[in-house]
């Protein structure tokens, strides 16, 4: 498999780092317009390639005639919010990022599959698909793989349990308004509440609580290092492996809906079945009205985004 990856910063340097283990990646291009420091990237990652338990892929600098017969391409470009910038404002500098990108992209291939991770994801996921014809099932934004995986941990933290033991999704936008539907929640097949009883535990179950405390995780980490990537980069790692083994898996992750869920013409997260051919199957589950309510609402804030840039 050959993987080109856009953007050489923090995120795109660990998502490097992920594809590097991942093993069935042949080659990887990165692409930068710093192009030092993408050199400096491929040449210290190409010495982790010496030892055993590295798989040895072709690390190189790449350009977007690479693009033409590329597998996977991972879209990390773009600057990060700034103090005092607002969401708008970094919505409208990512999406003329990606709509540049994607021009490049597009002289070269429409067949590839794209992962976007650019802030805010849910929409450079949108422009990537509708405003340059892209095939849907084919742009697949990271949107809230991250936020469900810290979701997952933190209910593990809870119940004292493996987080890969916990079902549980945030969906909606990857930001203020996501949510976890916890009428599809589960660990291993029981409700949390009926868990709690099997394993005896006298604990106090604040759903709100466990909701609020994901959405804020993700900035905590902001405050503490200057930037997330670490969890991202393994996001984008398993939706990588869900591609290149065909596992049919089902992430929720960011497509953009015509009609799905009563929503069109906006890109958010829904779980999706990942395989081979990239989004095979937009999943519609049985949500209870409170849960549809705050998907609408998590489409009409991305929607006013939209209008505003």
């Amino acid at each position: 498999m050959k993987v080109v990856v856009i953007g050489a910063g923090m995120v795109g340097s660990a998502v490097i780092g992920e594809l590097l283990v991942h093993g069935g990646i042949s080659e990887i291009y990165l692409l930068d317009l710093d192009r030092d420091k993408a050199e400096g990237e491929i040449l210290d990652y190409s010495h982790t390639t010496s030892y055993n338990y590295n798989p040895s892929a072709n690390l190189k600098i790449g350009d977007y005639h690479h693009c033409k017969d590329a597998d996977l391409i991972i879209m990390t470009a773009g600057p990060s919010i700034k103090k005092g910038e607002t969401r708008i404002d970094l919505a409208g500098k990512n999406a003329k990022v990606m709509k540049d990108i994607m021009k490049n992209i597009t002289r070269y291939t429409k067949d590839a599959i794209i992962i976007t991770v650019t802030n805010p994801v849910d929409i450079v996921t949108y422009v990537a698909t509708e405003e340059l014809d892209y095939p849907r099932n084919k742009v697949i934004g990271t949107g809230t793989i991250v936020d469900s995986a810290r979701l997952m941990r933190i209910i593990g933290n809870k119940y004292n349990l493996d987080p890969k033991n916990v079902f549980a999704y945030m969906l909606g936008e990857h930001g203020a308004t996501s949510f976890a539907p916890w009428s599809i929640s589960n660990i291993c097949g029981y409700t949390l509440e009926d868990f709690i009883k099997i394993r005896g535990f006298n604990i106090n179950l604040d759903k709100s609580l466990i909701e609020e405390d994901t959405k804020k995780i993700g900035m905590e980490v902001w405050r503490k290092k200057g930037y997330t990537n670490h969890g991202i980069a393994a996001g984008v790692g398993r939706i990588v492996k869900a591609i290149s083994l065909d596992e049919k898996s089902i992430l929720p992750v960011s497509v953009l809906l015509k009609g799905e869920y009563g929503l069109e013409d906006v890109a958010l997260s829904v779980p999706c079945v990942v395989g081979e051919n990239g989004i095979e199957k937009i999943l519609e589950f049985s949500l209870t009205e409170e849960e549809l309510n705050k998907l609408r609402l998590s489409a009409k804030s991305l929607k006013d985004t939209i209008a505003e840039i």
